[in-house]
């Protein structure tokens, strides 16, 4: 049976670090005198009060959470953050209805990036921060961060943990789920100012350089530009976001042990080495069409190409360079990228990088055991053999995946979309990408999307975040029955 009173209590400290995040976009606009401290404030009361409330009214709830508690906390907690979320650009009026004032914060808190805003330099400086910390948080994960607190609130979180990380193989840096969570926190918390001081080096001034490292570092691509990554042409910059787009798109794990010098276990790790050399793959070839068919010069071909696949791969949705306009055959190779994601444990979205290896390798070992039907032949990752139930599940969730994405490209059509928009909108925002193909391309925006439209891609945008099951599970008619 459900714990709605604790669901609650546990949603209601969810808000109160919203609201209390909303109040740090204060000061900015206070530096930057400019008028909206005062919505912001109120945002950030209203948002915090209903949590407190909702905190206080079930302080007799029940201080255990069952999984089928984690998987409603974790979904709920994304929607209601995102409604909250919508405040500050609804009484700034930065964003005109409250169908496109959903949209981006949802895009912003599943760490998408795709955007309805025609005028991103117009807003205050005070709004262009708000959308950077909603992809800062919803990078590692609002719930994840919650877990450091659960245990003060007596409440283990365990299956939190395992709804919010719902990839193929969980990592879990200590036996704790909180001191796990404050290591991951750690970790994203050192490669983000690292980041900001080395862009503020170059030739953004701080507060872009803040802003772009929250949205690297979540994978999440929000700009304080209209032309994004592009607005710099500097190859410095370029590079800089490179190396931390590639590190958010790295499991967490991994940066660990490199932190404590244990290189020997990163380069040991099977999807790492895949992870490298798909984006090395993929560059190169992008590269060398470039130079023979667009007239580029070497380094920018080289950057351009590298640049703009470890964005996609990572999910990111930075861009440099309109790869639309590059031969059909690059854009194609950079489509087929939007269905990879990052690597398991990153804050990248996608299928998972680990999924796709898992998948090729159980393909290969289903030829062999045709020939050999008599024989084991387990599915291996990193010399360790896969357990079948966690094979079955990968195959599931592609499933799933391809299913989702062709009903829902079926669906944008008739709300309007040609093929190609319906498409990329779809392949962008399930797999929290941001651009995509069509009208959606690197450089327009959803904004000519149908309402009802937007609404199912905000939707998508959770699926995708969230990694399908952890959605969809609530849809089936056995998780609410006793």
């Amino acid at each position: 049976m459900l714990n709605f009173r604790t669901i609650l209590r546990i949603l209601g400290s969810v808000l109160m670090i919203e609201g209390f995040f909303m109040w740090l976009t204060i000061p900015v606009s206070l530096i930057y005198r400019e008028q909206d401290a005062l919505h912001f404030l109120l945002s950030g009361g209203i948002t915090f009060l209903t949590g407190l409330v909702s905190y206080l009214s079930t302080q007799n709830a029940l201080l255990e959470i069952s999984k089928r508690d984690g998987y409603l906390i974790v979904t709920s907690g994304w929607i209601v953050f995102s409604l909250f979320g919508t405040l500050p650009f609804i009484l700034t009026r930065s964003i005109q209805g409250f169908t496109d004032a959903f949209f981006e914060t949802m895009s912003g808190f599943s760490t998408t990036g795709a955007s309805i805003l025609n005028n991103i330099e117009e807003l205050s400086h005070a709004m262009l921060f708000w959308r950077s910390i909603i992809q800062w948080l919803g990078g590692m994960g609002i719930i994840l961060l919650s877990l450091i607190i659960l245990p003060f609130l007596g409440i283990g979180g365990m299956q939190l943990f395992s709804a919010e990380v719902p990839g193929p193989t969980p990592d879990k840096l200590h036996p704790r789920v909180k001191d796990t969570a404050k290591r991951l926190w750690f970790i994203y918390l050192i490669f983000t100012l690292s980041e900001t001081i080395l862009l503020w080096i170059g030739d953004m001034d701080l507060f872009d350089a803040i802003c772009h490292s929250f949205t690297t570092m979540a994978t999440g691509g929000f700009s304080t530009k209209q032309a994004s990554i592009a607005y710099w042409n500097s190859p410095y910059i370029h590079y800089i976001i490179i190396l931390f787009m590639f590190l958010a798109g790295t499991n967490f794990t991994l940066s660990y042990f490199a932190m404590h010098l244990r290189f020997k276990k990163i380069w040991e790790n099977e999807e790492f080495r895949y992870y490298v050399g798909f984006i090395a793959g993929f560059s190169v070839i992008i590269t060398i069409g470039l130079i023979f068919h667009s007239g580029v010069k070497p380094e920018q071909a080289f950057r351009d190409a590298l640049f703009q696949v470890v964005s996609i791969l990572t999910t990111t949705g930075f861009v440099t360079s309109d790869y639309l306009t590059w031969i059909p055959a690059l854009g194609a190779l950079i489509f087929i990228l939007m269905f990879f994601g990052g690597s398991a444990g990153s804050t990248g979205g996608g299928p998972k990088i680990m999924r796709i290896v898992i998948l090729l390798k159980n393909s290969t070992q289903e030829l062999k055991r045709m020939i050999h039907p008599s024989a084991v032949i387990p599915v291996r990752l990193s010399k360790q053999g896969i357990d079948q139930g966690v094979v079955t599940n990968i195959l599931a969730f592609l499933a799933f995946y391809v299913v989702i994405a062709i009903v829902s490209m079926f669906i944008m059509t008739l709300l309007g979309c040609n093929i190609d928009t319906a498409i990329g909108s779809v392949a962008a925002t399930l797999g929290n990408i941001g651009p995509g193909i069509g009208d959606v391309g690197p450089v327009h925006n959803y904004v000519g999307i149908h309402t009802a439209g937007k609404w199912y891609l905000s939707f998508l945008m959770l699926v995708g975040r969230l990694e399908l099951f952890t959605v969809l599970v609530l849809f089936a008619p056995m998780f609410w029955k006793k």
